[in-house]
C-alpha cells in the first residue's frame, strides 16, 4: 500500500488529519508543507468557473488542474475528484480512473457515494487504484442542500452506507454536512479515517475549500471559519496599482530592464 495512505490510516484515532483544496501548483506548493491530504475538488467548477454546480467539470479540466497540483505537491497525500458522470459503471470508472492516476500521478481518487457504486470502488480497489469515499451531502448526486443524519434511523442509513464503502475497500470517507451525533457514531464505527466537511469536530479530519477559508470565493456557509480575508488584500494591492499607474508613478526607473529607458 503506498505509504502515504498508511500514514493516513495511522492517524485513525490519534492524530487529527488536516485536509483542503487547490486547483493549482502555487496555493498547492504552500499547502504541502502543513497539510496531510490535498484534494482537486470537482469544487473547481464553483471556485473558478462560477458554475452554480459541480455537475459541469469535465475529465480534461480535473486533470489539468490535477497536473498543476502535482507540481507542489511533494509531502501531501494528493487525492483527485471524479467528475459527475465518469464512474457510471466499472468499466467506464476503471477507464477514468487509471487515466487520471497515471496522468497525473495522483495517489487516490475520489467517489461520491449514490449508495449504489460500492462495486465501482471495489472494482477500483482491485486494480490498484486508492479510493476515498463520501457521503452526506453527495453535490454531484442531491440537489437540495440539508444537514443529513438528523434521525436515529437516517443515522443508521449513513452509517450501513459508510461501512458498505469500507467494506468495498475504501481507505478513507468524506462526511459532508452531517449531525453531529450521526459523525461521532459513524466515526466511531469505522477502521477507516472520516474527513469531515460541516460534518463536526468527531471526525478524524477536516477539509474545506482552500478558496472559501481565505475569503475569496464569495461562498461562506455556517461550518466555513475564515482564517484571512484575503479579497480585501487583493482589493487594496489592486487600488494601489491603479493610482500608481494613473499617477504615473509606475513604472518607475527601478521598474525598468536592466534599469534602462528605451
Amino acid at each position: 500500500m503506498n505509504k502515504k495512505i498508511t500514514n493516513i490510516l495511522k492517524k485513525k484515532n490519534k492524530i487529527k488529519i488536516v485536509s483542503l483544496t487547490a486547483y493549482s501548483k502555487n496555493i498547492a506548493k504552500i499547502l504541502d508543507d502543513y497539510c496531510d491530504l490535498i484534494l482537486v475538488g470537482d469544487s473547481v467548477a464553483n471556485v473558478l468557473y462560477a458554475e452554480k454546480n459541480t455537475h459541469k467539470i469535465s475529465l480534461e479540466n480535473i486533470i489539468k488542474h490535477s497536473l498543476s497540483v502535482r507540481k507542489g505537491v511533494k509531502k501531501s497525500l494528493l487525492v483527485v475528484d471524479m467528475p459527475k458522470g465518469t464512474y457510471k459503471n466499472k468499466k467506464v470508472a476503471k477507464k477514468n480512473a487509471k487515466l487520471i492516476k497515471s496522468l497525473t500521478k495522483c495517489d487516490a481518487v475520489k467517489i461520491e457515494s449514490n449508495n449504489k457504486n460500492f462495486e465501482i470502488i471495489k472494482e477500483l480497489v482491485k486494480f490498484k487504484i486508492p479510493v476515498m469515499g463520501h457521503i452526506g451531502f453527495t453535490p454531484q448526486f442531491k440537489k437540495k442542500f440539508k444537514i443529513e443524519g438528523m434521525t436515529k434511523q437516517k443515522t443508521e442509513q449513513l452509517l450501513k452506507e459508510a461501512k458498505r464503502i469500507e467494506e468495498a475497500g475504501a481507505f478513507s470517507i468524506v462526511l459532508e454536512c452531517i449531525s453531529s451525533q450521526a459523525s461521532k457514531i459513524i466515526t466511531k464505527s469505522l477502521k477507516i479515517p472520516t474527513i469531515g466537511i460541516g460534518s463536526s469536530s468527531h471526525c478524524d479530519g477536516q477539509i474545506l475549500v482552500t478558496d472559501d477559508m481565505l475569503g475569496i470565493s464569495g461562498f461562506y456557509p455556517k461550518f466555513v471559519k475564515k482564517y484571512a480575508f484575503l479579497n480585501r488584500v487583493i482589493e487594496k494591492a489592486v487600488k494601489k496599482y491603479t493610482r500608481d499607474v494613473k499617477s504615473k508613478k509606475f513604472p518607475s526607473n527601478k521598474n525598468f530592464l536592466n534599469g534602462t529607458k528605451y
